[in-house]
């Protein structure tokens, strides 16, 4: 498959053979996005169907599909897809545009995508399509020269970009599929290469949004949260070399942001029924232990390109600015109004005290996300082989005890208070003689409720700035967990200005 053309309203592919065409389809379903209305316009056996058909099977997995033709039927519908339901419609055979309404398409479009095959013959009902593909073949070949526009060209485009990047590698019959996305811009892709399977980590730099008056740097600055790929491989190697398990980067392209490493498995430290297991659990803690014995240098190597990754400080104004996510984001949405002048400096002046606490705590190398989705569990090993760890590319210096909250209290997951004792007691007796037990204590609920204050606030960010409502179902288990923090005495002070602003706490 080569582009011919790379102007901004209008992408020229051609397609040499079938192969290059369900490439195509396979990049076009790992662009698309809910809502997104695909056309496909070419004449009789233009190839269509054949893009629908690999487009189709790789948002569900499954490269066996039966994927008939809507020619008769005129339309067909899929559940379980990437990232919703999906129709592929055919109106060659349509008599009436009015008869458009009846199949659902709008339906669909609300938490899926809708392919559609000789769209003009209902372009008065069928609206703007978010990617319109000209399919022309030429005559006595197998070669297509495509048309393709619309408001998600970029998206296609940085598919096929993808593309390149494992053909440039030697992966060409590599096949590719959605693996997982996260809160943020990094999206993920298993590559099924001949051998075993890849990962392919999917993470443009982003803009840094827009300059903190009070910081003079965007949120991101302040928070030390990872621009590119470089602290992943940097950290990664950094675990490895130390007997952890991470995964092994294989390629990389550091401009786009293109990630290909090792696939640690798919195991996980949740039960069927989504619990989280004890033992998985606790061997997790007894890693950290096992990290946090370590020395950590704040400067790390980033593979073979001679650079190296300035591993930031968790500082105090790090600490501060993510608290601060709960007045500027979850106050409203919880109360329908803002604090007052007085709430928030009460609120400040009290999270600067516990932070301040914290200038003697035991720093260590924070993952910052050691959590359930984060932890591959591999229980046919043995040691720390055990637990994969993945997502640790905004990995800071800071308070040890962050970690270990992170794990006893899965924002994803309800952990008992009776778990997460254990957790923290697996934790604690894998330290090594002279661990200062009593002051792990306080830093560790002071770094639970810090961290619990600061998700509540992204879950509403995510839900009202960012458009995911999903992260709300969190919320309820994240306030939980903060009422449990709070009634620890060390934290006396936050309950009260909590109960004053929200109500008393169970």
């Amino acid at each position: 498959m080569a582009a011919e053309g790379a102007k901004c309203e209008t992408l020229e592919l051609v397609c040499a053979d079938l192969a290059d065409t369900q490439k195509l389809g396979e990049a076009l379903a790992l662009a698309w996005k809910t809502g997104d209305l695909i056309t496909l316009e070419g004449g009789l056996a233009a190839g269509k169907s054949a893009l629908a058909r690999a487009a189709i099977r790789t948002a569900l997995g499954d490269r066996q599909a039966d994927i008939p033709s809507p020619t008769f039927t005129l339309v067909q519908a899929y559940e379980g897809g990437h990232p919703g339901p999906i129709a592929h419609v055919d109106l060659y055979r349509l008599s009436d545009a009015g008869e458009l309404e009846e199949l659902g398409i709008e339906e669909v479009l609300e938490t899926g995508v809708v392919l559609v095959e000789w769209p003009k013959l209902g372009a008065e009902v069928l609206g703007e399509p978010a990617l319109a593909f000209k399919i022309a073949p030429e005559e006595n070949s197998e070669i297509r020269r495509i048309s393709v526009s619309g408001s998600r060209l970029a998206a296609l485009r940085h598919s096929l970009e993808i593309r390149e990047f494992l053909n440039v590698n030697k992966l060409q019959a590599a096949l590719r599929q959605h693996l997982t996305g996260d809160a943020s811009a990094r999206r993920y892709e298993m590559v099924l290469a001949e051998n075993e399977p890849l990962i392919l980590m999917d993470s443009p730099k982003m803009p840094d949004g827009a300059v903190l008056p009070e910081h003079g740097v965007p949120y991101s600055r302040v928070a030390h949260l990872a621009e590119s790929i470089e602290p992943f491989v940097a950290v990664a190697e950094a675990l490895t070399t130390r007997g952890l398990t991470a995964p092994k980067f294989l390629a990389a392209d550091y401009s786009a942001g293109f990630l290909l490493t090792t696939h640690l498995g798919i195991g996980t430290i949740l039960s069927k029924t989504g619990a989280i297991l004890s033992e998985p659990a606790c061997a997790a803690a007894e890693t950290l232990a096992f990290i946090h014995e370590q020395d950590w240098p704040d400067e790390l190597p980033v593979g073979e390109t001679g650079r190296t990754h300035k591993v930031p400080p968790y500082d105090a104004r790090a600490l501060t600015i993510e608290t601060s996510l709960l007045p500027d984001w979850y106050v409203r949405h919880k109360t329908g109004r803002n604090l007052t002048a007085g709430e928030r400096a009460e609120f400040c002046g009290l999270w600067g005290e516990l932070i301040t606490s914290l200038e003697d705590a035991e720093k260590s190398i924070v993952l910052r996300d050691v959590h359930s989705p984060n932890i591959i569990w591999r229980g046919d090993k043995s040691g720390y082989d055990r637990v994969g760890l993945i997502d640790f590319q905004d990995a800071v210096i800071g308070p040890s005890a962050y970690d270990v909250a992170s794990l006893a209290q899965d924002a994803r997951v309800n952990v008992s208070a009776e778990l997460e004792a254990q957790i923290v007691d697996a934790y604690t007796a894998a330290r090594a003689e002279g661990f200062d037990a009593e002051a792990f204590s306080h830093n560790y609920v002071v770094m639970a409720a810090q961290r619990a204050t600061k998700i509540a606030g992204i879950f509403v960010r995510l839900c009202e700035r960012d458009g995911k409502p999903s992260y709300l179902r969190h919320l309820p288990r994240v306030e939980d967990y903060l009422a449990r923090n709070l009634a620890h005495p060390s934290l006396a002070r936050y309950r009260a200005w909590w109960e004053s602003t929200f109500g008393p706490l169970p």
